[in-house]
């Protein structure tokens, strides 16, 4: 609107709301808000019409009154900060803040998440988050924020922790796993760290580090494990589309699917095979072409990508009854 007056040399309502595509009642509240704003102004008043005023003084008028309002904004920001550390004790208290009510860590997870802005490290070992906590961070990082995950091998068997991976390396994430990982860990920007008060017993609480040592000391954590972790390969999940018929693009059969899908929360061969009344060869011929049709070389690719597809979901799209 502002816009609008600027190239012309006055206009009434009509014309304004015309050219900008609003109704003239519309129009009439913005001219108002603008003139209020010393923007522009009315110059007849019998038959009223809208000029813009001179934009490089006015609007210099309008950026120095929000920068002062800004800066009242910041001061009081600032005293009441004051006041909170006078109420809630010394300042080194606030080094570690200890989350001690089960609703507390998933909304403190997701606040922190949110602000990341740069990277997201990540230990992951059971129990792991509840679907509670899942839908907290279901929107996963912002775009650009690197995330870094190692998941413990033993204990990634359940469908959160499958999903959880998915969405994070859907979102351009990369995943390792390691045996016998130290602590349940996440590190947001290098500034602050989640985890456990005690790694035998989540329910005691959680805690959030902010103490800039402590955070230093619990990243060279982290990135001792990195290294000594094995990466995930995910390739195949790029390929083209799979073979018209095949397993891919049909779905696994009855058999297959079920093999897949006790295999997925955490049952060893043999335990299918008595489950199943079939051989442990069969069990694992169904999960070795499985693999071979995924293009995964490991059973945790196997389990994962078959998720990706959907494979591990309560229903079966493929035909046959398996073997």
């Amino acid at each position: 609107m502002l816009e609008h007056l600027v190239a012309v040399p006055s206009a009434d309502v009509t014309e304004v709301a015309t050219a900008v595509g609003v109704s003239p009642a519309e129009a009439e509240r913005a001219l108002r808000h603008l003139a209020d704003s010393a923007l522009v102004l009315q110059i007849d008043a019998t038959a009223p019409r809208w000029a813009a005023g001179p934009p490089r003084s006015s609007l210099s008028a309008l950026v120095a009154r929000r920068r002062a309002e800004l800066a009242r904004v910041e001061g009081l920001v600032e005293r009441l900060h004051e006041v909170y550390e006078a109420v809630s004790g010394p300042r080194a208290a606030h080094l570690v803040e200890v989350l001690e009510r089960e609703d507390e860590v998933p909304a403190r997870y997701g606040q922190l998440l949110k602000g990341s802005s740069v990277e997201v490290l990540h230990l992951a070992k059971p129990p792991y988050v509840t679907a509670t906590q899942a839908s907290v961070a279901e929107s996963g990082v912002a775009p650009g924020v690197r995330m870094r995950s190692v998941y413990e091998t033993e204990g990634f068997t359940d469908a959160v922790s499958l999903k959880t991976a998915l969405r994070g390396t859907g979102q351009g994430g990369e995943l390792r796993l390691a045996a016998r990982l130290p602590v349940k860990l996440v590190v947001f920007d290098r500034v602050a760290a989640l985890l456990p008060v005690r790694g035998d017993r989540p329910a005691a609480g959680s805690m959030v580090v902010h103490s800039p040592a402590l955070v230093v000391a619990l990243v060279a954590l982290f990135e001792s494990v990195w290294e000594r972790a094995d990466p995930v390969s995910l390739a195949s999940r790029h390929d083209g589309p799979a073979p018209k018929g095949s397993l891919t693009t049909v779905g696994p059969d009855r058999r297959t699917w079920e093999i897949l899908h006790m295999m997925a929360t955490g049952m060893k061969d043999e335990a299918i095979a008595r489950v199943l009344k079939v051989s442990r060869r069969t069990v694992q011929k169904h999960v070795s072409d499985a693999g071979s049709l995924l293009g995964a070389r490991t059973r945790f690719q196997i389990a994962l990508l078959a998720a990706e597809r959907g494979w591990l979901k309560e229903s079966v799209t493929g035909g046959g009854t398996g073997r």
